[in-house]
Parts: structure tokens; sequence; C-alpha cells
């Protein structure tokens, strides 16, 4: 065994971890398109709609590229079709958990995903959690908490959209099972347009039921919606069934950590949001419970064995 041979597998872990950093932060910066999509009169189910369906057309285009050259991949397997429902109970609940509680309240619930991860890892698959991962996820979690800061409060008027949040989570930690199983047998690019025609036409469905405005009444409003399409969920979620090819779903799970934190560093630089003290000590906390759960890298064989 050559020294080579021993640091192939940890390398080989650096481009997936590098997509899941990268896809955190096109989804971190979401919240200004939704800022600039509201300022702009449109409804919060058909913003959800648009940064799905505007995506549409370039994950098209990435699924054929991938797939150039290859047996033609089914797009609409029932792993994909799952995760196109799962995210859309993600984006559906998400919405509903803002309008019935505070922002804070609603972020720091869906960040909770990991934990539904982690039970349904050993509940149902009988995945063994190591302690890593326990000691990681404990310490985003404070993290999380330190990030959104004082926000947070506990009001018995608003105990359903805190449920709504906890449901959020759980949909989008059922997403990342439904990813994982869809890259067995696909690219990251046609699983996750697989996913978002599912999504798009199921938020589509509840916009319309809902009465939103679907069309906005800036040019501002319209650029954010495309940007939100292409960045945060073409470029996001793409990159995240990047991550997913290779990474083990529940450290995988941790990018809605990493999320919050470029969250809050893009509207301390954009939109001049003040930044805490204790809120940047939760942004280490969260890279220190990441670099705490990261995954060993795998330990090659002996010649011969």
């Amino acid at each position: 065994m050559t020294p080579a041979s021993l640091s192939r597998p940890a390398a080989g872990l650096f481009l997936p971890f590098a997509a899941l950093v990268a896809g955190a932060v096109a989804m971190g910066v979401s919240p200004i398109f939704v800022r600039f999509a509201n300022d702009a009169a449109v409804g919060p189910f058909a913003s959800a709609f648009w940064r799905v369906a505007l995506a549409v057309p370039a994950l098209a285009v990435w699924a054929a590229l991938e797939d150039r050259g290859r047996v033609n991949r089914p797009t609409f397997t029932k792993a994909t079709v799952l995760g196109g429902l799962f995210f859309s109970g993600d984006l559906i609940f998400w919405h509903l958990s803002i309008l019935g509680t505070t922002v804070a309240n609603a972020t720091f619930f869906a960040t909770t995903a990991p934990l539904w991860v982690i039970l349904v890892a050993w509940l149902v698959f009988r995945e063994r959690i190591s302690r890593g991962t326990v000691i990681g996820i404990s310490l985003c979690l404070l993290g999380g908490g330190a990030l959104i800061g004082n926000s947070l409060s506990v009001d018995p008027a608003r105990i359903r959209g805190d449920v709504y949040g906890l449901v959020t989570a759980f949909f989008f930690a059922l997403y990342f099972f439904a990813v994982k199983s869809s890259r067995d047998h696909a690219g990251p690019g046609r699983v996750t347009f697989g996913a978002s025609v599912v999504t798009a036409a199921v938020l589509f469905v509840v916009a319309f039921t809902a009465g939103d405005r679907f069309m906005p009444s800036t040019r501002e409003g319209a650029a954010a919606l495309v940007a939100m399409a292409l960045i945060s969920h073409a470029g996001g979620q793409g990159l995240l069934a990047v991550a997913l090819g290779r990474l083990p779903t529940t450290f995988s799970s941790l990018v809605i950590f990493l999320e919050a934190v470029a969250a809050a560093a893009v509207a301390w630089v954009v939109l001049g949001e003040a930044l805490t003290l204790m809120q940047a000590a939760g942004g280490v906390l969260i890279l220190v419970g990441i670099w705490a759960a990261k995954p060993a890298p795998e330990t090659p064989r002996s010649e011969g064995a």
C-alpha cells in the first residue's frame, strides 16, 4: 500500500464536500430573493412555485448533458417522485410556519431536519450513528439557536406555526433520503430535474388554490424570481444532489446549518443587517459541529487481503 493510495479516499471526499458548501451558500441567499419577490407583490406559494418552475429548463439541459452518450435513464422513478413530493411539503409548510409564527422560530424549528434524519436512519434503516455525528449535530443545534439569538420565543398563540416548522424539517429530512436513493440510479442533474417537475406541479396547484398573485409587479421582482430559481434551486438543490452521491445522508443534512450561516453572512454584507457577537459565536459553533461530524475516510484494504 502506497502513501498515495492512503490519501486517495480522503481526497475523493473533497469535491462532494465542496459541492455541499457551495449548495448551502446558494440556498442561503434565497431569503434575499424572497424579500424582493414579496416587495413585488408575489404571493408566498407562488414565489415557491416560480423558484422551482423557472429552474426546470436549466435542469433539463443539465440532465441531457450528463446523459450524453449513455443509455437514457428514467426521470420519474419512485424515489424521484417521492423527492418532489417531500420537497413540496418542505416549501409548503415552511411558508405556513412563517405565516403562523415568528421568522426566528420558523427558522430554528426548520433547522431540526438533521435530527429527523438521524431518527429515520436509526429507526427505519438501522444505521449506526457515530458519536462524532451526535456531537456535531448537538453543536450545530446550539450554534443555530445562538445564530437566531434573542429573537427565539415561546408563545402558546403561535404553537401551530412552530409545529409547522417541525413538519418542514421532517419533510426536508425525507427529501434527503429520497435524493440519496435516486442518486444510486441517476446523475444529480436528472434527479433534481425529475423532483423539480413534480414539485412545480404541486406548488402550482397550492398557489392557485390559495389565490396567490403569480406575476411580479416590478422588473426587480421578476429578476429576483429568476435568480432564486437558477441560483438557489438549480444551483443549491443540484449541488446538494451532487454531494449526496458520495457523502452520508446524516452528514449532508448539516447543509441546513451551513445555509443558516450563509444567510446571516449575506444579510450582513448585502443588507447591512447587524451581526452580533452571539451570532458570530453561533456560526463558529456550527462550523466546529460540522467538522466533528465529518465522515471518516474509507480505509483501503491492504494488498493481498
